[in-house]
Parts: structure tokens; sequence; C-alpha cells
């Protein structure tokens, strides 16, 4: 018989706090696509979007610029709806909204990853061929998670639909995980190490384009086997890991994010 604040009740205290540090990056991350991107689209100064992305705006390829539109506009779908479908309370209190935004979840995260990958082997992109496959993997997995999402909740299996939301969830958030990644390793190191800042190539990058994906769902599967087997030791590991993505995240909003939004702040026309 299980007493006290141990097991489950210290296993699900660490993953309110990891989705409490999640939630927070997530809705600073699409602030940040909404202001830095939407403020150029409402501009008219779409070459804007190149001071941070890799081709981002071509007048020559109206084409690509649509998918790229897409990406972006898919993305901030999933920063804000994806955090949604974990509350439990809008699961019980409002099914209806829960599984319309589960599809507006589900249809942006194939958009997202079917843009990413026009992105990076038509279009273009930073890195080398060892990060374009790590990050392809990241997509692909998007697609097949959001087929048996959507297939277990056809079938009402809730349980395992419940499984395979959740691995949705994280892997479809690997570009915010990689973003929230580079910064932990920039400020725990003190600068680039193992990469070239220059060029964007070296294996700590090839490392993180594999682990945007396969490091979140590698706890999540820990996390879903641990509470007969060993909640306690997953909630200490949980929490550690909560704490660098914290790190990260700050140091994201700070570097990354937080100058885009504020510059310009005010001049929105």
């Amino acid at each position: 018989m299980e007493t006290g604040f141990t097991r489950p009740r210290a296993l699900d205290a660490a993953a309110r706090f990891w989705f409490a540090a999640a939630l927070s990056g997530q809705v600073m991350f699409a602030v940040y696509i909404a202001v830095f991107y939407g403020r150029a689209a409402v501009r008219g100064t779409l070459a804007d979007w190149n001071r941070v992305l890799v081709h981002g705006y071509s007048p020559e390829t109206p084409i690509g610029n649509g998918v790229v539109a897409a990406h972006l506009l898919a993305a901030f779908v999933i920063a804000l709806g994806g955090a949604l479908q974990l509350v439990p309370a809008i699961r019980r209190k409002a099914p209806a909204f829960h599984r319309w935004n589960g599809r507006a979840f589900m249809v942006s995260a194939l958009t997202a990853s079917l843009a990413g990958l026009y992105m990076v082997w038509i279009r273009g992109s930073a890195g080398d061929l060892s990060q374009h496959l790590g990050i392809s993997l990241n997509a692909l997995l998007i697609l097949v998670f959001a087929g048996l999402a959507w297939r277990t909740a056809l079938a009402r299996d809730f349980a395992a639909h419940r499984r395979w939301a959740l691995r949705l969830f994280v892997v479809t958030f690997g570009v915010w995980f990689y973003r929230v990644g580079l910064m932990f390793w920039l400020l725990v190191n003190r600068g680039p190490v193992g990469f070239d800042p220059e060029t964007f190539v070296g294996p700590f990058l090839t490392f993180l384009s594999f682990a945007q994906a396969l490091l979140p769902l590698s706890i999540l599967e820990l996390y879903l086997r641990a509470r007969e087997r060993a909640p306690v030791a997953m909630a200490g590991g949980l929490v550690a890991a909560t704490a660098a993505m914290g790190v990260g995240i700050v140091a994201a909003s700070l570097i990354m994010w937080l100058p885009y939004i504020t510059a310009g702040a005010g001049k929105l026309f």
C-alpha cells in the first residue's frame, strides 16, 4: 500500500512541473512566431524572415514562400493548441473543444512536418546531410504518430490514443527542443563547443538533430513505464530533465526570441 508523497504522487508532481515549464516556453515561442513573422507579413517586409531562416523568403519562389508561411502558421497553432490537449480538465469539461482542437493540432502537425521536409530537401536549409537526416526522422515520426493517434481515437481506444497523442506531442516540438537544447549547451559551455558557429556544422549539431525528437521521446517512454516500476526514481530524473530544459528555455527566450519580439515594438505598420 502506498503512503505519503511517494510513488505515483511524486511522479505526477514531477510531470506537472515539466508541463508548466514546457508550457511557458511554448507560449513564448508562439508569441515570437506571431510577433516577428506576423509583423513582417503585415508590414509587407517578408525579407525580414531571412534574418532568422535560411531561404526564408525569396521573391522568385512564391510557392516556396507559401510553404514557409504554412510551416510558420502550423508551428504557431501547434505551440498554443498542443499544450491544451494535455489538460485533463479540458478533456473532461469541454470534450467537443478537445476533439476539434486535437484535429487542428494533428492537421497542423502534418502540415509542419511536410513543409519542413520541403524546406530541408528542396528549398534548402542550414546544416549538413546528417542534420537533414535527423530533422527528416523527426518529421517522419510526426507523420506516423499522428496516424496512430487518429486511428486509436476512431477506434475509441482512448488509453492507447492518449499514449500516441503524448508521443506525437513531444516529437512535434522537436524544432522547439532543438533550440532549447542548443541554448542550454551554449550556456553550460560558455560558447559553441562541438560545432562551427560559422558553418553550423559539427558533431554536436548532428547529435542534436536526432536528439531533438529521440531524447524527449525516450524520456516519455520511461515515464509511461515508470508508474508501477520505479516512480520515485523517474520523478527525480524528470525533475532534473525539467531543470535543464528550464535553463534552455530562459536562455532561448532571452537570446533567440525576446530580441525579435521587442525589436520594432509599437511600430507594427
